[in-house]
């Protein structure tokens, strides 16, 4: 669902928190090669309390000079990196107020280097990739735009499935760790249901891990957060699956705003709609999310579609 709050990830519950930075450090030493040792030089700047047109980012934090934005995807996204675009505009609006910097000065601003990071574990066989904003620039018949860019994203996607980027998991343990868990959760899953199959890895996982101690003494929140993971992967692929056009989804969306103006239920509505309640849930909570920046009697389909599809891909 879309959470009117913001709501970690395994990923980010481990590394982008800021009283486990010794581990956001290990990540950043080992995605960039450096050796850092001193976590407090990491301010943890993860924008918690917005999500700007239905998105959010996993972590965010400056180090040195660079500001650093990090996302764990399940499922591969070739949109990246304008989602980056948008989200980075709002960091360095707020680290701007922060420190009181004055863009209409004479005098050159000085801001962090953008470091755009997505840490990729889905189930599509995927190789490390650098996806670029001017891929999206195309013409109504998909070819690339002949007009010159302006404006330039680059995102740095890296495969942390198990098995993948030896170098970089030895470098960082909690990584390797935490990608032997969710390869552990799969292959469990496979026999079992998603909560036996998250009980049976933490059973598994090596005492030797240090990451063990950490999950299990968190196993409800991490069990919780595994669950709601894997039933939005779940939900993706069925949508491809059945082929559900926009179209389809427009529709829906019209009726269930409709339903919902007249206090139907999401069992009422998925009753009457013919759909299953996690899809009315779902369709519901991004036109909630997109009434809250809108007025009354403002209602936008396409808009509520985006939230929609930012919610899926999360």
């Amino acid at each position: 669902m879309i959470n009117t709050k913001y709501k970690d990830r395994l990923f980010s519950f481990i590394f982008g928190r800021p009283e486990r930075k010794e581990w956001t450090l290990s990540l950043y030493n080992a995605v960039n090669g450096s050796s850092h040792t001193d976590p407090e030089d990491i301010e943890i700047m993860t924008m918690e309390d917005i999500l700007y047109m239905g998105m959010k980012n996993d972590m965010s934090f400056l180090i040195t000079d660079t500001a650093n934005m990090y996302e764990q995807q399940s499922t591969y996204n070739p949109n990246m990196p304008v989602r980056k675009l948008m989200y980075a505009a709002r960091l360095y609006d707020r680290y701007i107020h922060m420190n009181r910097l004055n863009i209409y000065s004479t005098k050159q601003i000085r801001l962090p280097v953008p470091k755009l990071v997505t840490f990729y574990n889905g189930m599509e066989e995927r190789e490390d990739d650098i996806l670029e904003l001017k891929d999206a620039f195309l013409t109504e018949d998909g070819k690339p735009a002949e007009a010159e860019s302006d404006i330039q994203v680059r995102v740095r996607m890296i495969n942390i499935n198990y098995g993948k980027n030896k170098e970089l998991m030895e470098a960082c343990r909690p990584l390797s760790e935490y990608a032997w868990f969710i390869a552990e959760i799969r292959r469990n899953n496979q026999g079992m249901d998603i909560e036996s199959a998250v009980d049976s890895a933490l059973e598994a996982m090596p005492e030797e891990f240090g990451l063990k101690k950490f999950l299990v003494a968190n196993k409800a929140e991490v069990k919780q957060m595994c669950i709601t993971e894997y039933n939005e992967a779940e939900t993706m692929e069925q949508f491809r699956e059945e082929g559900r056009e926009e179209g389809e989804i427009l529709r829906l969306i019209k009726m269930v705003y409709k339903k919902m103006l007249k206090g139907r239920t999401n069992e009422e509505i998925a009753e009457e709609v013919e759909e299953s309640i996690e899809l009315i849930g779902r369709i519901k909570e991004a036109v909630l999310e997109y009434k809250k920046n809108c007025s009354d009697g403002e209602f936008d389909d396409k808009k509520v579609l985006e939230y929609y599809k930012n919610s899926i891909c999360q």
